[in-house]
C-alpha cells in the first residue's frame, strides 16, 4: 500500500485472499475423485490520476507483490488519456476489525474415509426409497471451504476474517419405462463445521425427495387449464427473488457494465426510490450478516461494515447493491456489497443472502380457502431474460389443492410471468422463512461466490399455468 502511494497513487488497497477447498465426488457408491485445492495471493487496486486499476499476484514474496503494484500503476498510467469520466470511490466509514466463524466440529474431526462412508449412506437412503421407478443416475459432491482474508486500504480499512463453509450437492434421476424421467438436484450449504452434517440429516432428506419425485413421476396429472390460485414454495420463491430482484438491483448492472456479459437490468437510475414494482407484500432483503448463512460476511472486500439492504421495500424499487465505486457513480454511499471470488478478482457488487420478507400465515392458512389451486413446492428448470423481466419456472414436486387440502401430484406445471406481475400478485405469505444455497455467477472473467436465496411460501392471485412437455 505504501509503495503504491509512493508511486503516485491517490488511493491504494491490498487484499490477501486464500481459499482452501477439499472435495469428494461419488457416483452411486463409487468414489470418482477426491482432492484439495489451495489458491492464495494478493489483489491490489489503485487510483492513479483519474484511473482505477487492478492487478494481482500469487507470488507471495516482496518482489512478487512489488511487481503487482507496479503493474497496477502502469495500467492506470497507460489508460489516463482515454478515460472520459474520472474514476473514484465514494466516501465510506471503513472498519478495523477481526472476526471468524467458529466451527463446533472442525473439518479434521472426521477422516476422509468416514466422510466417504457418510456419502455412501446417502446413496443407500436414495436406493432404498425407490419403489416402482429406477434410480438411473446418482451423483453426490461434498466440499469444505475455508476462506481467509486480510484487507488494508490507504483510507484506514484493516479487516481480517476466517469463514469455513460446507456445500453438498446431490443429483439424481428417476426413470420409468412408461412415465419417463424426472431429475432432482438437492443442494445444502452454510458456514460452520461438521456439525452441519448432523443438522441437515442428509440421508433422510434425500430419501424424502426420492419418494416425492417418484410419486409425481408415476401419478402426476396435468395442472388445471383455467386460472387458479397458486401457492409457490419457498425454494421457488427464493430463486425468483434472486433472479428478479437481486440481479437487476446490482448497481453496476443498472449502470450498464454487465450488458455484454450477463445482460442488462429493467431498472433505470431514475426509477430508484420512485417507481413501484409490486404491492405492499413485496419486500426483498439482502443481508450478509445472517449467522450461519452461506453468503455470510461482516465487512465487504472494501472494508465497509455490512448491513441488511432493502432492495424492494413494500413494492418500491428501493436500494441497489453498491460498492464504493458504483456509489461514487450514483452519488450515494456504499452498502457493503463489494465481493471478490478470489485474490485474482476485483470486488464488484454482489448478493449475499437474498430473501422475500415472510408474512404471518401458517401454511394450512394459506390454502384453507382455495377450492381449486396448485402448490408448486420445487422447480425442475427455469429461465429469465437479459433484463430480468420475463421469466419461466417449471415445477417438479407439485400438488393440486382441493377444498383447502393438498391432493394428487401435478406433473410439470409452468409458472410464467413478468417481474411486476409476480410482485403485484402476492396476496399472502407464510411465516416460515427458509433458505437455499447457490454459487452465484457474474462478471467477466466469471466470478462465483456463495449465496443463500430464500423466502416464505407465497400465495399469488389467479394465474394460468402452462404445462411442460414430458
Amino acid at each position: 500500500m505504501d509503495l503504491a502511494r509512493s508511486l503516485g497513487a491517490s488511493y491504494a488497497e491490498a487484499r490477501y485472499h486464500a481459499n482452501r477447498v477439499s472435495s469428494i465426488v461419488l457416483r452411486n457408491d463409487r468414489v470418482l475423485g477426491a482432492g484439495v485445492e489451495l489458491e492464495e495471493g494478493i489483489g491490489v487496486r489503485v487510483i492513479f490520476g483519474n484511473v482505477m486499476s487492478f492487478a494481482a499476484t500469487n507470488t507471495l514474496s516482496r518482489e512478487g507483490v512489488r511487481e503487482a503494484v507496479e503493474s497496477a500503476i502502469a495500467k492506470a498510467r497507460s489508460l489516463a488519456k482515454s478515460i472520459r469520466r474520472p474514476q473514484n470511490l465514494a466516501e465510506a466509514k471503513v472498519g478495523r476489525a477481526r472476526y471468524e466463524v467458529i466451527a463446533k466440529r472442525k473439518f479434521d474431526a472426521m477422516s476422509i474415509e468416514q466422510k466417504i462412508e457418510f456419502m455412501k449412506d446417502v446413496w443407500r437412503h436414495a436406493v432404498s426409497s425407490v419403489r416402482e421407478a429406477k434410480l438411473t443416475s446418482f451423483a453426490i459432491e461434498y466440499g469444505e471451504y475455508e476462506e481467509v482474508k486480510e484487507i488494508v486500504s490507504s483510507d484506514g480499512a484493516h479487516v481480517v476474517s476466517y469463514v469455513p463453509r460446507i456445500f453438498m450437492s446431490v443429483n439424481l434421476v428417476l426413470a420409468h419405462p412408461q412415465k419417463g424421467t424426472a431429475q432432482r438436484i438437492v443442494e445444502l450449504g452454510a458456514c460452520g463445521g461438521l456439525e452441519l452434517l448432523e443438522d441437515w440429516k442428509v440421508g433422510e432428506r434425500v430419501a424424502e425427495e426420492v419418494k416425492a419425485i417418484e410419486n409425481v413421476l408415476l401419478h402426476g396429472v396435468e395442472p388445471p387449464h383455467e386460472p387458479v390460485d397458486v401457492v409457490i414454495g419457498s425454494e421457488v420463491v427464493g430463486l425468483i427473488v434472486h433472479e428478479s430482484a437481486g440481479h437487476p438491483m446490482e448497481a453496476d448492472r443498472i449502470w450498464g457494465r454487465e450488458a455484454a456479459q450477463a445482460g442488462e437490468s429493467f431498472v433505470k437510475p431514475e426509477m430508484i426510490g420512485r417507481e413501484r414494482i409490486g404491492n405492499e407484500h413485496a419486500t426483498v432483503v439482502d443481508d450478509p450478516t445472517i449467522p450461519g448463512s452461506f453468503g455470510f460476511y461482516l465487512y465487504d472486500d472494501e472494508g465497509v461494515p455490512a448491513r441488511a439492504r432493502y432492495i424492494y421495500f413494500r413494492g418500491l424499487i428501493n436500494e441497489p447493491l453498491h460498492s464504493r465505486w458504483t456509489a461514487y457513480i450514483f452519488n450515494t454511499r456504499s452498502n457493503a456489497a463489494a465481493r471478490a471470488m478470489n485474490y485474482a478478482s476485483e470486488p464488484i457488487p454482489r448478493m449475499a443472502n437474498t430473501y422475500l420478507e415472510p408474512g404471518d400465515y401458517r401454511f394450512d392458512e394459506l390454502i384453507e380457502d382455495i377450492k381449486l389451486g396448485v402448490y408448486v413446492k420445487s422447480y425442475m428448470e427455469w429461465n429469465i431474460d437479459d433484463i430480468r423481466w420475463g421469466q419461466r419456472y417449471v415445477g417438479l414436486e407439485a400438488y393440486m389443492i382441493r377444498n383447502g387440502e393438498l391432493a394428487e401430484p401435478v406433473r410439470n406445471p409452468v409458472l410464467e410471468f413478468t417481474t411486476r406481475t409476480f410482485y403485484s400478485s402476492i396476496v399472502a405469505k407464510s411465516r416460515d422463512l427458509r433458505f437455499y444455497p447457490g454459487i452465484c455467477g457474474k462478471g467477466e472473467p466469471m466470478q462465483g461466490v456463495p449465496v443463500w436465496f430464500g423466502g416464505p411460501d407465497v400465495r399469488i392471485a389467479k394465474i394460468r399455468l402452462g404445462v411442460a412437455p414430458r
